[in-house]
C-alpha cells in the first residue's frame, strides 16, 4: 500500500502559514487527481486545494479551522483502490464551525436570512479595500496583534540583524506583505538612526491605550463569530488607520465623452474580443497616466524613507457574498483597453469561484474600489497598506449641469458625471499634490481620445 502526504502549500513567497478553513471531502470518500479536497485561507486569499494524486483520502490530520505552517501535513491519501481507510488515531475529525454562545433566548445562527450575493460582473467592485488579519487556531502567542506576529515572522537574516543592532522588529511597519519586516527596511531603520532613537525612549512613560469597552449580547440577539475573511478584514483596516494619516478629496467628473464613446464602440468590441467595455479600462488607464505623472502616489512608506514604485499594479476591490478581495492588474501600464477589460473578467471570475492564487492578490502599488455599483455617491475608502493612496468611484449617472454656450452664455445640459475620491496618506503626499494627480486623471477621462479604443 501506498500513501501519499497532502500538505498545506506554500501560498505565496510571505505566507508562513494557513488557516484549513473546510474539508472539502471525509475520510473514506475517493478523490481524483487535481479535484479540490480542502479550502484554505491566509492572510491574502481564499482558495481550493487540488488532491496530489488519485486514490481514497484516507486520514484527516488538521481539522477546520486549524492554523498551521506551511509545509504541514494535513491529510494522507491511500493510492490504491479498496485499501483499508483508517482515521489517524491522534487527530480527531473534522470539527464543525466554532459558534460563539448566544444570549439567553437568541435564535441559532442558521436561523438567519443569508446574506445576499453581490452582483456578479467584473464591474462589481466595492469600497474598503482590505485583506489581511489575525491568525485564528494555533499561528499565533498569546497576547500578540496579527501585525507584530507577521513582524516578528521575518527572514532568519533579518531576525539575525535586528538582534545584532538590539532592535524590535515588532515596533516597526514593514514595507512587505502585511507589515512583514524585509531586509531593506530593517537596513534603512539602522542607517537613519532609527534603533538609536528608539532606546533612548525605551524608558519614556508609554501613553495609555484606550480599548473600547465590548458590548454584551441582550435577550433575543444572536451571535455569531466572525468568519474568517471578515476578521482578516477587520484587523487590516484597523491596522490601516492607525498606520497612515488618511485624508480623502473629491472632484466630480465628467463620462459624457467615455460614454459616447461606449455607445459607439461597444458592438465593435463586443465582436472584436468578445468582452463588454464598462467604464473601469478607461479610468485605469487615466489613472495610470496620472501615477506616471505624480511618482508618489504610486509608492510606499518604509520607515522614514519612501518606496517609488516603477511597476503599475492596480488593485481592483471585488465584492463577494462573503466578504471582499482585491486581485491585482500586472503591469497595467501595458495593457490596452481590451487587455485591462480581459483582466478584470478573468480576475473577477475567479475571485467569486476562489480560484485565485496568492500571487494575484499580492504586490499592488495603487487600488480603484468603486462603491458606485451599489448606488453610493462618494466614499473616503481606506487605504491598503502598504500603498499610499486608494481611488473611490461614485455612481456614475446623469445630472443636469450649467455650461458655457457658444457665445459665452449659460446654458443646462444633461451630462454623464460621477464622483471621483482619493483617500491619500498624508505623511508623506500633500494635498495639494494629491488634488493635482486627480484633477489629472479628471482631464485623462474629459478628454479621453477615440482611436484608442
Amino acid at each position: 500500500m501506498a500513501r501519499v502526504d497532502v500538505i498545506m502549500p506554500q501560498m505565496g513567497e510571505s505566507i508562513a502559514e494557513g488557516t484549513l478553513s473546510k474539508w472539502l471531502k471525509k475520510v473514506g470518500d475517493q478523490v481524483k487527481r487535481d479535484e479540490p479536497i480542502f479550502e484554505i485561507s491566509t492572510d491574502k486569499v481564499d482558495a481550493e486545494i487540488p488532491s496530489p494524486s488519485a486514490g481514497v483520502l484516507a486520514e484527516i490530520l488538521v481539522t477546520e479551522g486549524q492554523t498551521v505552517e506551511v509545509q504541514t501535513v494535513v491529510a494522507r491519501i491511500e493510492t490504491e483502490k479498496g485499501a483499508t481507510v483508517e482515521a489517524a488515531a491522534s487527530a480527531p475529525p473534522p470539527a464543525p464551525a466554532t459558534t460563539a454562545p448566544a444570549a439567553s433566548g437568541a435564535q441559532p445562527a442558521a436561523a438567519q436570512p443569508a446574506v445576499a450575493a453581490a452582483p456578479s460582473g467584473p464591474s462589481t467592485i466595492a469600497g474598503g479595500a482590505s485583506s489581511g488579519g489575525s491568525k485564528v487556531g494555533t499561528g499565533g502567542g498569546n497576547g500578540a496583534s496579527f501585525e507584530e506576529r507577521v513582524r516578528t515572522r521575518s527572514s532568519p537574516l533579518v531576525r539575525k540583524i535586528a538582534a545584532e543592532h538590539g532592535v524590535d522588529i515588532a515596533g516597526l511597519q514593514g514595507s512587505g506583505i502585511a507589515g512583514r519586516v524585509t531586509k531593506r527596511d530593517i537596513l534603512g531603520f539602522i542607517e537613519t538612526g532609527g534603533h538609536r532613537q528608539a532606546a533612548a525612549s525605551m524608558h519614556a512613560p508609554s501613553p495609555a491605550r484606550h480599548e473600547a469597552p465590548v458590548p454584551e449580547a441582550w435577550p433575543g440577539d444572536v451571535v455569531e463569530p466572525m468568519s474568517k475573511m471578515r476578521a482578516i478584514i477587520s484587523e487590516h483596516m484597523t491596522a490601516s488607520r492607525r498606520t497612515s494619516a488618511h485624508v480623502t478629496s473629491f472632484m466630480e467628473v465628467d463620462l459624457t465623452r467615455i460614454a459616447r464613446i461606449r455607445a459607439q464602440k461597444k458592438a465593435e468590441f463586443r465582436e472584436q474580443t468578445g468582452q463588454n467595455l464598462t467604464y473601469l479600462p478607461f479610468i485605469i488607464q487615466s489613472v495610470v497616466s496620472g501615477l506616471k505623472a505624480y511618482p508618489v502616489m504610486n509608492s510606499s512608506v518604509a520607515g522614514s524613507n519612501i518606496i517609488y514604485r516603477r511597476q503599475y499594479n492596480i488593485g481592483i476591490a471585488v465584492a463577494l457574498d462573503w466578504g471582499l478581495l482585491v486581485p491585482v492588474i500586472r503591469g497595467a501600464d501595458n495593457l490596452s483597453l481590451a487587455g485591462l477589460t480581459r483582466s478584470l473578467n478573468d480576475l473577477a471570475t475567479r475571485a467569486r469561484a476562489k480560484r485565485l492564487s496568492p500571487e494575484e492578490v499580492q504586490e499592488a502599488t495603487f487600488t480603484i474600489t468603486n462603491p458606485g455599483v451599489f448606488g453610493s455617491l462618494m466614499g473616503t475608502p481606506i487605504i491598503p497598506q502598504p500603498q499610499v493612496a486608494i481611488l473611490g468611484v461614485g455612481a456614475i449617472e446623469k445630472r443636469p449641469k450649467v455650461l458655457t454656450g457658444s457665445e459665452g452664455e449659460d446654458v443646462i445640459a444633461i451630462r454623464t458625471c460621477a464622483y471621483l475620491s482619493i483617500s491619500f496618506d498624508h505623511r508623506i503626499i500633500d494635498g495639494a499634490v494629491a488634488d493635482q494627480f486627480l484633477a489629472h486623471v479628471k482631464r485623462e477621462l474629459e478628454a479621453f481620445p477615440e482611436q484608442v479604443v
